[in-house]
Parts: C-alpha cells; structure tokens; sequence
C-alpha cells in the first residue's frame, strides 16, 4: 500500500493535491443548492459538502468556501433565511457540474444550463425539477473555521418533499430507487446501489439484515 507523508502532500502540483484529498475521504452527497436574491435572481450551484446534523431538530449542514470572492449562494441565504437542497440525478451529471463554473455575481445557473426551476404552493425558493428528494431549508447559524476560512452554515429542514416509491414503511428513503448518484473527489460521479441494511445494533447481538430477519 502506498504511503504519503503530509510533508509529500504539501508539496504536490496543485491539481494533483486537490484531486487527492478531495477524493480520500470517499463519497460524498451530490447536491443541487438553489437559491433566490431578494430581487427576484435565482441561482443554483452544486455542493458535495451537505451532511445530516440531527433529526430532532432536524438539521443539516455544509460547507461554505472563503466569502473573500462573491458567493451568490451565501449572499441569498443571508439576505432571504432560505434555500433549497435537491439530489442530482444520473441524467443531471452534466449540468450540475457546469453549476461549479465561475460565472459573474448575478448569473443564474438555471439560464446556462438545462436545470429547470420549480415551486411549489407558499414557497418563493426554487427547487430543481426533476430531483427525487428535495429539501426546502431555513438558515439557523454558522460557525467561522479560522483553519482554512471556510464557513459552516447549519439550516433546519422545514419541507421534505420526495417521490413515494423511494419511501419505506418504516419511513427509511431508498435513494437508489431514484437513480441518486454520490460524488468521489471533486468531479467522479457514481451511482450507489444498495447492498444490504441492518437492524439497529445491539451489544453482543449479531448484526441481523433486514432481508434475513
């Protein structure tokens, strides 16, 4: 097994640096992150960085990159309180990775691409049409990382919106069934597919599958 010292890391080519570390770590969510401007813009980026934080509250989180450039997602959030968090499906990959592209303060994604805004009934926030699993957030607080000057901004989910043949009895959501693809590193994209799920673990109990129970 091949062995890389944090000093061998530091001194790597830049893009070799990011594609290394960024893909170590293993999958990671793909996320639509769509926002509105308090005039009226839309926008919508791609986020790899969305984790659960908790269920009661129910809380999420990510990652912001520094705010020294503009930012029209972190502008909007701060200025309107919401946004809206959307699973990237297979036949998204294209589009949503050209979200990651540095267009100008102002230019909405949903204009250079083949993502289409949708709304639904009370809520001025656009979601992405055609994502199975859509969350409609509201911003709760951020923590500063004087690390490496990133910002990581925690939000409550307030609408869960999401396609019925995903949805188990037990209220478990089989993202699968829904073609939802992960992202290894910084621009792989993967599609997951479910291999087995357990019951809750207990102490000096086996693990028992569900599909042997």
């Amino acid at each position: 097994m091949k062995n890389i010292s944090r000093d061998a890391i530091d001194k790597m080519e830049k893009i070799e640096r990011l594609n290394l570390i960024n893909s170590c770590t293993g999958y990671k969510s793909a996320n639509l992150l769509a926002t509105k401007s308090v005039d009226g813009k839309s926008n919508v980026a791609i986020f790899s960085s969305i984790t659960h934080l908790g269920s009661s509250p129910a809380l999420i989180g990510f990652i912001m990159r520094p705010t020294t450039v503009p930012r029209d997602t972190y502008k909007n959030i701060k200025e309107t309180g919401y946004f809206t968090v959307n699973h990237i499906t297979v036949d998204m990959i294209a589009d949503a990775h050209h979200t990651s592209a540095n267009y100008e303060l102002g230019i909405s994604e949903f204009d250079k691409t083949n993502l289409e805004e949708e709304y639904k009934n009370g809520i001025e926030t656009p979601f992405v049409k055609g994502s199975p699993v859509q969350l409609y957030c509201k911003y709760v607080n951020e923590y500063y990382i004087k690390e490496n000057d990133t910002i990581h901004l925690i939000a409550s989910i307030e609408n869960l919106f999401f396609e019925e043949e995903l949805v188990h009895k037990d209220g478990w959501l089989q993202i699968d069934r829904g073609n939802v693809v992960a992202i290894n590193g910084l621009d792989g994209y993967c599609l997951p597919k479910l291999v087995d799920r357990f019951q809750y673990a207990r102490k000096e109990i086996p693990s028992t599958s569900f599909s042997k129970k």
